[in-house]
Formats: structure tokens, sequence, C-alpha cells
């Protein structure tokens, strides 16, 4: 029987709460206490004259605590427009429809982007979730056409998407872990236009990155170099952990995400086993805090000072939810482990006090301490993928047993 509760989440989310509640009303303090927090984005209150050419999406905080925007061709765009697609799917209230539409719509010209390999990243949330709630058949036109820019990056001889195209003098041709994330549009845009040629290009990448980016241990190397002529591996590096042989705490939330999202599109046992591997190494290699909620890089020792990364928390917590709808075997430990990183994200520790923040959600996550940039702060994807985390919970509570 499925023991999938966050009623520890919602008693620490429901301010002031001293008796026993029921079912609905603990989601209904929950949703309140989020939607009380985002209303507080300062984006939220004057949309009438956004430009597309400014940067006007939420990614983190200033070193001084201001909000700090992005435009569109940053690779964390999108996910504040998926934020308010997630609100609209929790609550039906058509104020976050109105806002992710004007959010979506301001990403529109990123479907020609082909400078990188974010387009998944900035699509999916936006456009993705915005076309899975509203079947808006604009939104699958601009997805369609991501999906074409993303494959013009493909190179046969290596067998991957191009991730990068600075550093030149570093990679010839890098390919990163968290690219594995933006193979979710390809597989969409296989199903949706019956070309093959998405899905062949998302099956080869992420069975070379199975190849080449994992130890014996199955943690992840961040980036893998490639003679573009060849195919062959130059190097392995990680780009943004504590030493290039280290794990990266948000390297490995991305590499189990993504297989899991891939064998949820592709039913091939290989990527099972995978998702299932990295998962192990999670769970019994890894060096977790008590809480849960991993610093920035596995391997370092000291957990009590070293900054936390709640957005890696958050997208594990994700991942493993799905995870546990695969496999009977190992579903209750999944939804174990899931279960504590939502409810520790769900604290005070880490959960803005409403007001706070400028609106964001979480606190406390890590963008890369290497180069002393966003380190203990809130990330809009962190908010992203705990919002997809507990939407997911919530989901799987209404599944028959």
């Amino acid at each position: 029987m499925k023991q999938i509760t966050i009623l520890i989440l919602f008693v620490v989310l429901a301010v002031g709460c001293k008796t026993p509640q029921n079912k609905s009303e603990k989601d209904a303090n929950l949703l309140k206490n989020i939607s009380q927090q985002l209303a507080y984005f300062p984006v939220l209150k004057d949309t009438a004259n956004i430009k597309s050419n400014a940067s006007v999406f939420p990614r983190t905080l200033t070193p001084s605590g201001e909000l700090e925007l992005v435009s569109k061709r940053d690779w964390t765009s999108g996910f504040y427009p998926g934020v308010l697609w997630y609100m609209y799917s929790l609550t039906g209230e058509k104020q976050w429809k109105d806002k992710a539409e004007i959010y979506t719509d301001l990403l529109k010209s990123e479907q020609f982007n082909d400078s990188n390999h974010d387009l998944g990243f900035k699509m999916m949330p936006s456009f993705g979730l915005g076309y899975e709630l509203t079947k808006n058949e604009s939104y699958k036109k601009v997805l369609i056409q991501s999906a074409r820019t993303l494959i013009t990056r493909f190179n046969e001889k290596v067998g991957c998407i191009r991730s990068w195209d600075h550093n030149r003098d570093k990679w010839e041709f890098p390919v990163i872990i968290d690219n594995l994330m933006n193979l979710e549009l390809l597989f969409w845009a296989s199903k949706e236009t019956g070309d093959p040629v998405f899905y062949n290009i998302a099956v080869t990448h992420a069975k070379t990155t199975m190849k080449n980016h994992f130890r014996s241990d199955y943690s992840s190397y961040h980036v893998v170099g490639y003679n573009a002529e060849t195919g062959e591996v130059i190097s392995k590096n990680t780009h943004q952990g504590y030493a290039d042989e280290s794990s990266w705490a948000r390297g490995q939330a991305w590499a189990l995400y993504g297989y899991t999202m891939i064998y949820r599109e592709t039913k091939d046992p290989i990527f099972l086993k995978q998702a299932e591997n990295v998962a192990n190494y999670i769970l019994n290699i890894a060096k977790f805090p008590e809480d849960h909620v991993p610093v920035w890089d596995f391997d370092l020792t000291d957990v009590k000072t070293e900054p936390r990364d709640a957005s890696a928390a958050a997208v594990m917590a994700s991942a493993f939810l799905e995870l546990s709808t695969f496999t009977e075997q190992h579903k209750s430990t999944y939804v174990e482990e899931a279960n504590k990183m939502i409810t520790s994200l769900s604290t005070n520790k880490y959960f803005s006090e409403l007001g706070a923040n400028k609106g964001f959600l979480l606190m406390h996550s890590t963008g890369s301490k290497p180069k002393d940039s966003e380190i203990d702060v809130p990330l809009i994807y962190a908010d992203y993928y705990y919002l997809e985390a507990l939407s997911r919970e919530i989901n799987n509570q209404k599944q028959p047993n």
C-alpha cells in the first residue's frame, strides 16, 4: 500500500495550526503558503509593459539581496514561467495561467537560438508545461522548432549534442551531464511529429553519455571533452565540482533525473538500470547531512560548514518520485528518500519566511562554488523542481494502490 505522505510538510507550512486537519485542509494550507510567498515577486505586479529583449526573468538574489533578473537567452529563463504554470496546475487559478502565458510568450524567439544546448531547459518548463495544460497549438509549433534547432548541435562522430561553444581553448567538443535534461524536448518532438530523427539522436546521446560520463560507482563527471573529428574522449572534468574526480551534487541529480526520464520515454531497460545505479550511488555511497539536503559536492567531508545545494535536493526528490513508479523492488526506498528531502526543504531552515527573499520559495542553493558564484542563495530552478516534486507527490497519492 502506498504511504506517500506529506503530513510533516503541511504541518510545517501551515502557520499557526494547532489542531489536526484533514488532507484537503493541509493541501489548501500548503498551496496558500506557496501562493502568498510567490506573490512577493516584484515581477508579478507589473507585466503590462514587459519587453521581450529585457532582463525580466528571476534567477537569484544579488549579494546585496536584490532580485537578479536575466534575459531570455539565459539558461534559467524558462523556469520562472514553469513555476507559474505549476501554480496554475496545482491551484486551477486563472491568475497564474495569465502570468504564465505572458512570461512564456517572451521566450518565443529562443526557438531559433542554436548557440548552446539549453533549449530543453528553457522550453519544456515554459512552452512544454504550458502545452500540456492548455493544448495551445502555437506552443506546439514553438516546441517542434526548438527541437529542430537543438539537433543542429548533434555530432554523429561523437554521438552527442554539443553543450557549450565557449572555452574552446579548454574543450574542443564539450558535453556536460546537464545535457541529459534537454533530451526530453527531443522525445516530445518525436512523439508529436512522428519523426524518428529526434528520438534516435536523444537515445544516441543518452548511450554515449552512459558510456563515457560515469565512474565505476556510477558517480558522474561534469564535462567530457571529445575530439569533434574522431569522437575520441580527450578529457573528463568536473567543472562545477570540488575536483575533477569528485562528485558534484547537482550533476548527480541531473543524471538521476535524466535517465529516469529517458526510461519513461523509451522503456528500454538499460536506462532504468542506469537510473537505479545512479540512485544507488546517491543513497548508499554519497555523503549526506542528516537532513538529506546535500552540500554542493559529495566528496567534501565537512558537511557542517560547506554550502548546501537545495536545488540538487529538489531535482533528486522529483526524480526519485518518478523513478519509484517504474520499480516495485525499490519503490518504498525511493519514496522515503524523496519525502525526507521534501520535508527538509519545507522546513523554515530552507523555506523562505513569508515576504522574504523577494518571493523565492527555497533558500540555500549553490550555483557554482568554484567560480564563487551564487553561493547560499535562492535559485529559480530549485523552486521549479520543488514544485514539480510536490506535484508528483500529490499525483502519486491519487494513484490506486
